[in-house]
């Protein structure tokens, strides 16, 4: 065994055992404290929880290296994902909470007064944590067997083992908390590597301001090559497919159920909106980061690989070509390899980056531990998720409303353990990228939920019919679009399957606003509740005034 692995292995499995430490402490004994932590995480926390259980693999693995390879074109994702965040804060977060329920679809089963919308919304839960868990999985894969240099299925298998227990066993309390822990592991992982790549290559230790130079370098690089030059707009795509993705990424995270529900773990309206502030600014430490590590990154491949003889090529392509994640090939037969004759998939990037920058044994082991704490912290989330929506939304509150909480406990767990096990034999032969993945549960987030709660929260006419045809032709349009656009080459405007989202949210709206307009109104008592959350948690509104919880009132 090499110094490295032994490294490596040392830091992940120190991990691994804090992990499974925080969760058998804080294992859940009330289905409170499996679905929302007991309502009693401080915003801080809660904020570091949701930052973690955001930067999945894809953004942890895949964000450098999709700006890498598409360079301005990959901003979208950045600019989606943080985007997402303030309209989660500000548009949705603190009116859920407010409702009090345990999950999404509980929330529109009650506010939309159906069972029927609470089953369909549960579904549609399932569906969209279930593709971006595939996701994760097949992140956890390229980690562990980059580390042991294994297959990156046989990884993905002891990811899924590692994953199904901690996640069954500690609930959202031990999650939380577990996350707090993976996100100060990943976050240093992440930034130890760029600091010390923006020293090597440019003497300055702040990648955030030092990047900008290599950019220019590169651009002169591009032109001499002749290929599109990194920082040129919409060279990978249309400019309609960069708005559509970044409106996708955007309204996809304020409707993804594993991400709301980190918003009901809080004790106050103020409370969930402190917990988005926090979050954005952890989160921004990372995505802030993923372009200095891109430029980095393709520097270096471009200047110190890109050009050299096949047979001196550094130690750590061998690694990777086993892994089956980088291709050399010499089209030309001259030994030298050129630029166009490099396939680097954009999974690889950063796990690959100390290796390229030659950063030492111990940041290689870092790196990995941060990749793993990331796509544990977010599969972890996402089973949560699932297992909710399956045995609190479906199995307690619709099949079997007299079932004792030791039964929904143990529902809980066993659906998050066959969840997992299926998603991980998808995760085995992925469909697509990590990051196309992920964007596809995105662009079914869209479609389906970021309608049915904006409408649910801000217009008090939205009824049942009317949320029960937008969440079905949402998710059927988003999922005809997907499919079309990837296995038939059908586009609109150049919009890609990555960019579905559009039209799905588009379809939900219409759909909903058209069928509430064209049937019964909701009870006034439905009515009432929604405007009541528009305001803070002290004030009640009722009969046209807003009663304050001394009993003083004022009219609207």
């Amino acid at each position: 065994m090499d110094t490295q692995f032994l490294v490596s292995l040392s830091i992940i499995l120190a991990t691994f055992a804090l992990y499974i430490g925080i969760a058998v402490y804080n294992k859940a004994r009330a289905t409170s404290d499996f679905y929302v932590a007991g309502r009693g995480v401080p915003p801080i926390f809660n904020g570091m929880a949701i930052g973690a259980d955001w930067m999945s693999a894809a953004s942890f693995i895949g964000m450098a290296g999709t700006i890498m390879l598409l360079g301005y074109d990959g901003l979208a994702y950045i600019m989606g994902w943080t985007g997402g965040y303030l309209l989660l804060t500000f548009l949705l977060a603190p009116q859920l909470r407010k409702y009090g329920r345990y999950t999404v679809p509980e929330f529109i089963g009650d506010r939309y007064n159906s069972h029927t919308a609470r089953v369909i919304a549960a579904i549609c839960t399932i569906v969209i944590s279930f593709t971006y868990s595939i996701g994760q999985l097949s992140g956890s894969g390229v980690v562990i067997g980059r580390l042991f240099e294994i297959d990156a299925k046989l990884g993905t298998m002891i990811g899924v083992v590692l994953i199904a227990f901690y996640a069954a066993f500690g609930g959202m309390k031990g999650i939380t908390w577990t996350q707090v822990a993976q996100y100060i592991i990943l976050i240093i992982a992440y930034l130890i590597p760029v600091i010390f790549m923006s020293l090597q290559l440019t003497n300055n230790p702040l990648p955030w301001i030092s990047y900008g130079e290599l950019v220019g370098k590169m651009g002169e690089l591009d032109r001499e090559l002749g290929i599109s030059e990194y920082f040129a707009p919409f060279t990978n795509g249309t400019k309609w497919q960069f708005l559509a993705l970044m409106f996708t990424l955007m309204a996809g995270t304020a409707g993804l159920p594993h991400v709301i529900v980190r918003f009901y773990t809080v004790s106050t309206m103020k409370a969930a909106r402190w917990s988005g502030a926090w979050a954005l600014l952890f989160i921004g430490l990372l995505y802030l980061s993923a372009p200095a590590y891109a430029a980095f990154s393709r520097f270096i491949l471009m200047t110190k690989v890109a050009g050299s003889s096949i047979s001196e090529l550094p130690a750590w392509t061998k690694t990777w070509v086993d892994t089956g994640k980088l291709q050399l090939a010499d089209g030309n037969g001259d030994g030298i390899l050129q630029w166009s004759e490099l396939i680097i998939s954009n999974d690889i990037v950063v796990m690959a980056t100390p290796e390229i920058a030659n950063l030492g044994v111990f940041v290689i082991g870092l790196v990995a531990a941060g990749a793993m704490a990331a796509a544990l912290s977010t599969a972890g989330g996402l089973m949560i998720a699932i297992s909710s929506s399956f045995a609190h939304d479906i199995f307690y509150r619709v099949w079997k409303p007299n079932s004792t909480e030791k039964t929904r406990l143990s529902v809980a767990r066993w659906s998050i353990v066959v969840a997992t096990l299926l998603a991980g034999l998808i995760a085995l032969n992925p469909p697509g990228a990590i990051t196309q993945i992920v964007a596809w549960a995105f662009a079914l987030a869209t479609g389906t939920f970021f309608p049915a709660l904006v409408l649910g929260v801000w217009w008090k006419r939205s009824n049942a019919k009317g949320v029960i045809s937008g969440l079905l032709v949402g998710l059927g349009v988003t999922l005809a679009y997907i499919f079309a656009a990837k296995y038939g080459g059908f586009t609109i405007l150049g919009i890609i399957d990555t960019g579905a989202g559009v039209f799905g949210a588009a379809a939900a709206f219409l759909t909903n606003i058209i069928v509430s307009k064209a049937t019964e109104a909701p009870s006034k008592k439905i009515q009432e509740e929604v405007i009541n959350l528009r305001y803070p948690e002290q004030m009640i509104y009722k009969d046209g005034e807003v009663w304050m919880d001394e009993g003083k009132s004022k009219s609207v």
